[in-house]
């Protein structure tokens, strides 16, 4: 069977059971999927996508409540329950709709009225409920970082290619609405400020401590909303601790990879989109860190990371520069965070762009974007595979971090060259009963 060949019905609805999703939810064709769950609502089908959120916590909310997306939710999902509460209630007071809530994405996703997915969970729970909602004829937009691990990131692209599905990325500085991003990447790319030779990219620290400075606390039994063992899903078992759920999950390896997945999936992201290497990533890897002495979180207090790219470029990214990016040319720099850009070559940013020189995808609404890809079904501005690559380059700087040593990438064959790794951040063994699904 070719990568591309539909399923054959038995085997399809075979892995639809195994997944606990109902056979009905499936049958129809992708192709046809969309247009008949919109065809049942006697709304105009050239405005109406059916979206269901998954992950109803903070940022899973701000999605929901983008002005060009909260008119298409109809459903809600959380394991918490006050979540999805919270959610389906700002619905309601928003576009008068009741949505429907699940507390578990696999009844949503058997929910055949539903055309399409918002993921807001933990990083940990990016890749399964991607893929399952893939092989329901369902698109998806996914929060950033794409996932936890390289091996989930090509298993979600093998996914959407087989299955013909729309993912988004919600790497949204891409569409920022000022163009910023857009018209940095455009004059790196046009030599504006002459070849590149490197590039500084600053990241945050980890600054919650700052602002929330939450205590210790000891292990406890998980509040009664919270379906405890739904949210570790296929992570590790651990001992309930609120200090590692919800907004601080970002900070512990079992579910996240700190400020370099938090905030590098958006900075080295517009790095990749700059040196047009959506499709590559560099070739060697390395990385020296410090990490909180107390004990309160896993992942680096402060780092630094130094990438080589295949073209000689080199990329530092790590807490001690200026955060944003700035790319260093033979002529001078421009640098470019959110709201701001700058060059130190006069008439760089003034003088608009030749005819001849490079012209990037225009976006200034990342959620509608991505709506308006699943209506014409052509890739979105930061679609899987390019998801994929910049969080690739992210696991990349923490796997080199962990193993303390330099990494070898291949990324042509998406493979470490050399001696394994160890480090999660490539691959880990899922908890039972969860598995990574075999696409083809």
């Amino acid at each position: 069977m070719n990568s591309t060949s539909p399923l054959p019905r038995r085997e399809f609805l075979r892995r639809s059971r195994n997944l606990g999703l109902g056979a009905a939810a499936l049958t129809a064709a992708p192709s046809l999927f969309l247009n008949r769950t919109r065809a049942q609502t006697g709304e105009n089908p050239s405005e109406l996508v059916r979206v269901g959120i998954i992950g109803t916590g903070g940022q899973g909310r701000s999605n929901m409540n983008a002005r060009s997306m909260i008119k298409h939710v109809v459903a809600v999902c959380d394991v918490d329950k006050r979540h999805a509460a919270q959610a389906q209630k700002e619905v309601k007071d928003r576009t008068g709709v009741e949505a429907k809530v699940f507390y578990d994405y696999r009844k949503l996703l058997e929910d055949k009225s539903i055309d399409a997915v918002l993921l807001g969970t933990p990083d940990h729970w990016h890749a399964l409920p991607a893929i399952h909602a893939c092989m329901a004829g369902k698109d998806v937009y996914v929060e950033k970082p794409m996932t936890l691990t390289i091996v989930e990131g090509q298993a979600m692209v093998k996914a959407a290619q087989y299955y013909k599905r729309i993912i988004q990325n919600g790497s949204q500085q891409r569409s920022w609405p000022d163009e910023k991003f857009r018209r940095a990447a455009e004059y790196v790319r046009s030599e504006r400020i002459g070849e590149i030779r490197t590039v500084r990219v600053g990241l945050p620290g980890v600054n919650y401590l700052d602002r929330a400075k939450p205590p210790r606390v000891p292990d406890s039994e998980p509040p009664a909303e919270l379906d405890y063992d739904m949210w570790l899903g296929p992570a590790p078992w651990r001992p309930y601790n609120v200090n590692r759920v919800h907004y601080l999950f970002r900070f512990f390896w079992d579910y996240s990879g700190g400020q370099m997945t938090n905030w590098g999936a958006h900075h080295l992201d517009i790095v990749q989109w700059a040196l047009n290497m959506d499709h590559s990533g560099p070739v060697e890897i390395s990385g020296r860190a410090e990490f909180n002495k107390e004990g309160l979180y896993e992942t680096p207090q402060w780092f630094e990371v130094t990438y080589k790219y295949p073209n000689g470029i080199t990329v530092i990214c790590g807490n001690s520069h200026r955060i944003g990016t700035t790319f260093e040319g033979q002529d001078g720099i421009i640098y470019v965070d959110r709201g701001r850009l700058e060059s130190s070559v006069k008439g760089v940013l003034e003088e608009p762009l030749g005819a001849d020189e490079v012209h990037l995808e225009i976006s200034r609404d990342h959620h509608q974007n991505w709506l308006d890809a699943i209506k014409s079904r052509k890739p979105p501005i930061c679609d899987v595979t390019v998801g994929h690559r910049s969080a690739t380059v992210c696991h990349l700087g923490n796997i080199a971090i962990l193993e303390g040593r330099t990494i070898k990438w291949d990324p042509a064959n998406e493979r470490i060259v050399g001696e394994p790794v160890k480090a999660k951040q490539y691959h880990y063994e899922y908890r039972k009963p969860w598995e990574l699904p075999k696409i083809g």
